[in-house]
């Protein structure tokens, strides 16, 4: 039997599972683990699972401890320290004239290795970039390009409800998000209210379809005739979160009309003339 417990490696790093090796560990812990070839850290994401050895379908690192006091003040050293990685590695980018914007960057754990972050429109030459900042900060340099949705999951913001962006709070990946689960919520087709602060569409959009789509059954479609207790009408409205659309009769009057888990009506009211 393994115990194993999802890790968020850095700031913005990927989550991956690792064996605990017994420590007792909650969410919220700083931990040290080992991973490619440097000592990295990162924050404890989920509850200690527990499973048989057959469960595991790739080896998976072990954690190397829990952080203590000293590491914990490593690790803010290594946050303030890189905001002057970045004024240098944004300086040498103008150097080099490089199309290239420069969104963040992170040290590991032992500062072996710097990890910048950047977008492109294109694919970028940075050899000679990277010499430079390996001459001068004596570490192994990765850059790394990264899509909108990475950008605003790395800056963080504010989002349409007022709450803070979800791929920076709480969502470890990003789902394909598409125009039909726009529609399928109501939603107005307009960029300016579909679209995040990356300009994508919102990823709420995703993880709430799944949701609209049990709401949606046993619902007529928009333009579809129904028949109802004042005679034929049709569709022209349906709110998924009432279970409830709205027709217009024959005569032009509008109804509301509710309907059960099965699909049969259950009242009509609210008359439009």
């Amino acid at each position: 039997m393994n115990e194993i417990i999802q890790v968020r490696l850095r700031e913005t790093g990927k989550v991956s599972y690792y064996l605990t090796g017994g420590l007792p560990l909650v969410i919220g812990d700083y931990v040290i683990v080992e991973e490619d070839r440097s000592l990295e850290y990162g924050q404890v994401m989920s509850d200690i699972e527990k499973v048989v050895d057959a469960n595991l379908t790739d080896p998976l690192k072990q954690i190397v401890r829990k952080a203590a006091q000293g590491d914990i003040h490593q690790i803010e050293k290594n946050r303030k320290k890189i905001k002057e990685v970045i004024s240098t590695c944004q300086r040498k980018i103008i150097e080099h004239r490089l199309p290239m914007k420069l969104v963040d960057a992170e040290f590991s754990f032992d500062r072996s290795k710097i990890l910048f972050y950047f977008t492109s429109e294109g694919r970028v030459d940075f050899r000679e970039l990277v010499k430079d900042l390996a001459r001068i900060f004596k570490a192994r340099i990765e850059l790394k390009q990264i899509g909108v949705r990475d950008e605003a999951k790395i800056l963080g913001g504010i989002g349409p409800c007022g709450m803070n962006l979800c791929c920076a709070s709480f969502l470890k990946d990003f789902e394909p998000v598409t125009i039909k689960m726009a529609k399928d919520q109501n939603m107005p087709l307009n960029p300016n209210k579909i679209s995040g602060l990356c300009g994508r569409l919102m990823c709420c959009l995703s993880y709430e379809h799944e949701v609209y789509k049990e709401l949606l059954k046993n619902l007529p479609k928009v333009g579809q005739h129904v028949k109802t207790h004042n005679g034929l009408g049709k569709v022209i409205e349906v709110t998924p979160l009432k279970r409830a659309i709205r027709v217009e009769l024959e005569d032009g009057r509008q109804i509301e009309i509710f309907y059960d888990e099965k699909g049969q009506q259950i009242v009509a009211d609210k008359k439009h003339e």
